[in-house]
């Protein structure tokens, strides 16, 4: 018999800079995730913000998030990764990792804590999605925030509000991780997070001018599109990359993800034409944005057909919640949430991370978290005649709900308590009537007025901030995120 050393090609062979423990396949598909990500923050929140808001708040909606991008990958590799994924700061209590760099070289070579890759490429990866959940924030702050106060609030909430929901819910040392949560890829951590957050921010940041509050049209639609349609593809690395390898199962999350949008937005347009006779562009947007966030903690754990429900559902709540609920309440309107994310992303991130513990597949499960049994949907837990563990589930998912809302509704609260104290957290009326040129000395573009047209409000419904007296059809304000 012949004694024959198989040998590897030499593109798959270790070598120093490939180790045994690391596969180049999963390795390259997370550095291409990552990115995909973080374009969806750089360009492609920055075009949407600068196109969707109103002419003269162009320069500082896109600036806003230029700003946070950098200042989040600082604090990440200074202090916030290893608050968010690192050793306990208590150990009786998981919620939140001792501060470190993760700068050093003999860190970033090593085995990340998940996956065949470096501890660089996890660095990255999970910097991407905490970017773009300050990102969001800033969403509901646009128009009117003192960008002085922007530039401290974007460090402070990371610090003490962002490292906290990641470690309780991401970490597998978190104390919700290790009660069993289904977060796929940040329904919670992130969608939730940021639409109570930049509620609660622009709470205490206060309302826009009055003349903007009562007519805030989008400076530039197509624009606007292309902002969006980078959101949207860029999702595939946001879902697609969270199983941390080239599996199957990134395979089923990716496509979920697409098809859930894809019927969410059919489904908000069908409900604006149903009831405002006219297919909206921005309606589109938002019920696109909606299915995206609601597959988000799911994405990879739900069969096709969940994804369908899931897209129906997250194209019809949040459509009430801002449409009709928002117009009737008075403490709705009297916070003045620019991009509406609250209901894009916090009703819509509960609303996944409920519906995720009714259809999670216990086998599809298995495939994300290596553990049969420990995580079952109730539908599937009524059927497999363990109907406790299907309870069980939803309990928890339902606790996940309630702990980001308290957590952000008091951290940011803090956090903006603690920064007035230093700057105003909102410019003067003075600045807020001239813009981009009071608050940076710069134009998005030179051209005629805020970007109205004659008879510019007669058909739209986005409406949701001003008052409703008359105006009921009005597209003067048109809110999305």
């Amino acid at each position: 018999m012949n004694n024959s050393t198989f040998a590897l090609p030499p593109g798959l062979m270790y070598d120093d800079a490939s180790p045994e423990w690391m596969s180049k396949a999963d390795n390259a598909w997370q550095l291409t995730a990552a990115t995909l990500v973080g374009m969806q923050s750089v360009p492609g929140l920055i075009i949407l913000y600068g196109g969707a808001v109103k002419k003269k708040w162009a320069v500082n909606s896109a600036f806003m998030a230029f700003y946070a991008f950098a200042c989040v990958l600082v604090c990440w590799v200074g202090w916030g990764y290893h608050m968010s994924f690192g050793t306990p700061l208590f150990t009786s209590a998981p919620f939140w990792g001792k501060a470190d760099v993760a700068l050093d070289q003999k860190f970033l070579f090593t085995q990340a804590f998940l996956g065949k890759f470096p501890n660089a490429t996890m660095v990255y990866f999970q910097f991407v999605f905490a970017a773009i959940t300050l990102i969001l924030i800033a969403g509901a702050l646009l128009g009117r925030m003192n960008f002085y106060a922007w530039m401290l609030f974007v460090p402070l909430w990371l610090t003490f509000s962002y490292t906290v929901g990641a470690y309780s819910i991401w970490s597998p040392k978190g104390w919700l991780s290790l009660k069993g949560i289904i977060d796929y890829s940040g329904g919670y951590v992130i969608h939730l997070s940021s639409g109570v957050a930049g509620f609660t921010a622009a709470y205490w940041v206060g309302p826009r001018s009055t003349k903007d509050r009562e007519r805030f049209p989008p400076n530039n639609i197509l624009l606007m599109l292309t902002g969006a349609g980078l959101l949207w593809m860029g999702w595939t690395g946001f879902n697609g990359g969270d199983p941390y390898v080239v599996s199957m199962d990134a395979s089923l999350a990716v496509l979920n993800t697409h098809v859930c949008t894809a019927t969410s937005l059919l489904t908000w347009l069908a409900l604006d034409v149903i009831f405002f006779r006219k297919p909206s562009v921005i309606g589109a947007v938002q019920g696109m944005i909606t299915g995206l966030v609601c597959i988000t903690p799911a994405a990879g754990v739900v069969q096709g057909w969940a994804a369908i429900i899931m897209g129906l559902l997250s194209g019809s709540i949040p459509w009430y919640t801002m449409m009709v609920v928002h117009k009737k309440s008075t403490l709705l309107q009297k916070v003045d949430d620019t991009m509406a994310v609250l209901h894009t992303h916090a009703i819509a991130g509960a609303l996944g991370g409920l519906l995720t513990g009714l259809f999670a597949h216990p086998k599809l499960n298995y495939l994300f978290y290596n553990t049969y049994g420990t995580y079952v949907g109730l539908f599937y837990g009524i059927d497999m005649r363990r109907f406790k563990a299907g309870a069980r589930q939803v309990g928890i998912q339902l606790l996940g709900v309630l702990f980001v809302v308290t957590l952000n509704v008091v951290v940011t609260s803090l956090v903006c308590f603690l920064v007035q104290r230093i700057v105003p957290l909102r410019m003067s009326e003075e600045d807020m009537e001239i813009g981009d040129e009071a608050a940076h000395g710069e134009e998005a573009y030179a051209i005629w007025g805020q970007g109205e047209k004659l008879d510019n409000s007669r058909h739209g419904a986005y409406d949701i901030e001003s008052s409703a007296k008359g105006r009921a059809r009005s597209a003067g304000n048109i809110e999305m995120a």
